[in-house]
């Protein structure tokens, strides 16, 4: 069968899902959805989709749809999960799942009575750098007793990935310190015990703070330090260090390198090196072979209930 998909959100990360969907057998991208119809209209052109619009009910209403990614602002997330799952759609939703612990609790409510597939895109689980490092973790191989990890954007405006203007605001603790607590959780293979935060100062127009530092224990012992910002003009993105018992591993995205900077080929791990299309194959199977996918609503649950505590710790 083709499952028929409806991509919401045409920005920077919305066209990460079509090229990698482009590599997946039989699924059909059939709708796309995006605030400015023009420039939505000129994604769908791109990569041959029918159907265009503004409004994610105008997609959800087509009988034939099977599932919907969602690429849209943060703020959208809980509300328009809910929105695909109500019509019987199965649902990805870019992280986070929610900036709100409630509306999070809400979407595994109704996920568990309708049963469709709803999955977060925690990438960082597919990713082949973490998943080498997982099968070590599950083979019994390596033991993580510390991650060190650094979350460095330069964004004192508002700007996307392509270095277009934003519609929303990024946030350093619900969107960026969530892959990475969740992260921590699923390598450690221990949940969360400890957590806590330090911010820097509000930033006097984005009303965010652009510094902030995060301290986790697992309850196997293991920590991890993050340390995150939108003030650093270097290299961008995340780089993990994981310091384990037997081996240090530093992943930069796709990429894997030893504690001596030496490159580790990880292109056996998976059938590919890219880590969103890995995300949307896991998302497609899932639905095929009506399973939960990794990176399930049920699964990441817990990351957005350690987000909340650290919320509260900052005075949110």
């Amino acid at each position: 069968m083709t499952i028929k998909v409806a991509l919401a959100g045409a920005g920077a990360f919305g066209i990460k899902h079509l090229d990698g969907i482009k590599n997946i057998p039989d699924v059909d991208v059939i709708s796309v959805i995006g605030r400015d119809l023009a420039k939505t209209q000129e994604v769908a052109d791109k990569y041959g989709i029918q159907h265009v619009t503004t409004e994610l009910a105008d997609s959800l209403a087509i009988q034939a749809l099977d599932a919907v990614i969602l690429c849209t602002p943060t703020q959208m997330h809980a509300a328009q999960t809910k929105a695909c799952l109500q019509a019987g759609k199965h649902v990805q939703v870019e992280i986070p799942l929610c900036d709100v612990l409630k509306e999070g609790e809400e979407v595994l409510a109704l996920q568990k009575q309708v049963g469709k597939v709803a999955m977060v895109g925690h990438t960082r689980r597919f990713n082949p750098s973490h998943q080498f490092v997982h099968k070590k973790i599950t083979a019994g191989e390596f033991n993580i007793q510390q991650m060190d990890v650094q979350t460095y954007f330069f964004r004192r405006t508002n700007m996307n990935a392509l270095g277009q203007p934003r519609s929303w605001t990024d946030h350093l603790l619900w969107h960026h310190a969530a892959h990475t607590v969740d992260l921590f959780a699923y390598q450690a293979g221990s949940p969360i015990v400890k957590a806590n935060a330090v911010q820097g100062p509000i930033h006097k127009d984005l009303g965010i703070a652009m510094d902030m530092s995060i301290q986790l224990q697992a309850a196997n012992g293991a920590i991890c330090t993050l340390s995150l910002s939108f003030n650093n003009d270097g290299p961008l993105g995340t780089f993990f260090r994981y310091i384990g018992d037997t081996a240090t591993y530093i992943a930069r995205y796709d990429d894997l390198f030893n504690g001596k900077e030496e490159q580790i080929d990880v292109s056996k791990v998976d059938v590919s090196m890219n880590g969103i299309e890995l995300q949307d194959r896991e998302f497609f199977a899932a639905i095929r072979e009506g399973r939960e996918p990794n990176s399930s609503v049920a699964q990441v649950l817990p990351c957005y209930q350690v987000l909340h505590q650290l919320e509260q710790q900052l005075g949110g």
